[in-house]
Protein backbone atom coordinates (compact mmCIF):
# COMPACT_ATOMS: atom_id res chain seq x y z
CA UNK A 1 0.00 0.00 0.00
CA UNK A 2 1.31 3.43 -0.54
CA UNK A 3 1.05 6.51 1.79
CA UNK A 4 -2.64 7.46 0.51
CA UNK A 5 -3.89 4.43 0.64
CA UNK A 6 -2.85 3.96 4.54
CA UNK A 7 -3.87 7.50 5.10
CA UNK A 8 -7.70 6.87 3.51
CA UNK A 9 -7.44 3.82 5.95
CA UNK A 10 -6.66 5.83 8.84
CA UNK A 11 -9.51 8.20 8.20
CA UNK A 12 -11.85 6.04 8.09
CA UNK A 13 -12.37 4.76 11.86
CA UNK A 14 -15.18 1.96 13.09
CA UNK A 15 -17.93 3.84 14.00
CA UNK A 16 -19.83 3.28 17.11
CA UNK A 17 -22.94 3.15 16.11
CA UNK A 18 -25.64 4.27 13.85
CA UNK A 19 -29.37 5.81 13.73
CA UNK A 20 -32.05 3.66 12.46
CA UNK A 21 -35.60 4.70 12.32
CA UNK A 22 -34.83 6.58 15.38
CA UNK A 23 -33.22 4.03 17.48
CA UNK A 24 -29.20 4.03 17.98
CA UNK A 25 -28.00 0.50 16.17
CA UNK A 26 -24.00 -0.81 17.79
CA UNK A 27 -22.23 -3.84 17.60
CA UNK A 28 -23.65 -6.75 19.37
CA UNK A 29 -27.45 -5.30 18.58
CA UNK A 30 -30.24 -7.65 16.42
CA UNK A 31 -31.34 -6.38 14.01
CA UNK A 32 -34.05 -8.13 11.07
CA UNK A 33 -32.49 -8.01 7.36
CA UNK A 34 -34.51 -6.32 4.80
CA UNK A 35 -32.29 -6.30 1.77
CA UNK A 36 -33.35 -3.94 -1.39
CA UNK A 37 -35.69 -5.20 -4.21
CA UNK A 38 -33.86 -6.92 -7.12
CA UNK A 39 -30.76 -8.30 -4.73
CA UNK A 40 -28.88 -11.39 -5.25
CA UNK A 41 -29.76 -14.90 -4.44
CA UNK A 42 -27.95 -14.23 -0.88
CA UNK A 43 -30.42 -11.33 -0.29
CA UNK A 44 -33.19 -13.33 -1.23
CA UNK A 45 -32.28 -16.14 1.61
CA UNK A 46 -31.36 -13.56 3.71
CA UNK A 47 -34.50 -11.85 3.77
CA UNK A 48 -36.64 -11.52 7.29
CA UNK A 49 -33.46 -13.31 9.21
CA UNK A 50 -32.51 -12.50 12.75
CA UNK A 51 -28.91 -11.08 12.58
CA UNK A 52 -26.11 -9.44 15.40
CA UNK A 53 -24.13 -6.31 14.13
CA UNK A 54 -20.62 -7.37 14.19
CA UNK A 55 -19.35 -3.95 13.10
CA UNK A 56 -20.23 -0.96 11.61
CA UNK A 57 -18.35 0.12 8.82
CA UNK A 58 -17.50 2.91 6.45
CA UNK A 59 -16.35 2.90 2.88
CA UNK A 60 -13.82 4.78 1.11
CA UNK A 61 -17.32 6.83 -0.62
CA UNK A 62 -18.87 7.66 2.76
CA UNK A 63 -21.21 4.47 2.95
CA UNK A 64 -22.19 3.26 5.83
CA UNK A 65 -22.44 -0.77 5.83
CA UNK A 66 -23.62 -3.21 8.78
CA UNK A 67 -21.26 -6.47 8.69
CA UNK A 68 -24.03 -8.85 10.40
CA UNK A 69 -24.00 -12.47 11.27
CA UNK A 70 -26.94 -14.57 11.51
CA UNK A 71 -28.66 -15.32 14.63
CA UNK A 72 -29.37 -18.95 14.24
CA UNK A 73 -26.04 -19.83 11.86
CA UNK A 74 -24.25 -22.82 13.84
CA UNK A 75 -20.94 -21.29 12.70
CA UNK A 76 -21.23 -17.88 14.21
CA UNK A 77 -18.33 -17.57 15.76
CA UNK A 78 -16.39 -17.83 12.28
CA UNK A 79 -18.34 -14.59 11.69
CA UNK A 80 -17.51 -12.91 14.89
CA UNK A 81 -14.02 -13.88 13.47
CA UNK A 82 -14.58 -12.12 10.18
CA UNK A 83 -14.13 -15.13 8.12
CA UNK A 84 -15.63 -15.56 4.85
CA UNK A 85 -19.03 -17.22 4.54
CA UNK A 86 -20.68 -16.00 7.92
CA UNK A 87 -20.76 -12.83 7.41
CA UNK A 88 -22.95 -10.32 5.36
CA UNK A 89 -22.66 -6.57 4.58
CA UNK A 90 -25.89 -4.42 4.56
CA UNK A 91 -26.92 -0.88 4.41
CA UNK A 92 -28.43 1.15 6.93
CA UNK A 93 -31.76 0.99 4.43
CA UNK A 94 -31.79 -2.38 4.26
CA UNK A 95 -31.55 -3.66 8.49
CA UNK A 96 -34.69 -2.87 10.52
CA UNK A 97 -33.91 -2.47 14.89
CA UNK A 98 -35.15 -5.62 16.74
CA UNK A 99 -37.12 -4.07 19.53
CA UNK A 100 -35.74 -6.40 22.24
Amino acid sequence: MDELQWSLLEEHAPLEFVTVSGIEIKKGDRVILRPRAGGDIFDMALANQIAIVESIEQTYEDQVQLAVVLENDPGRDLGMLKQPGHRFFFTIEEIEPLDV
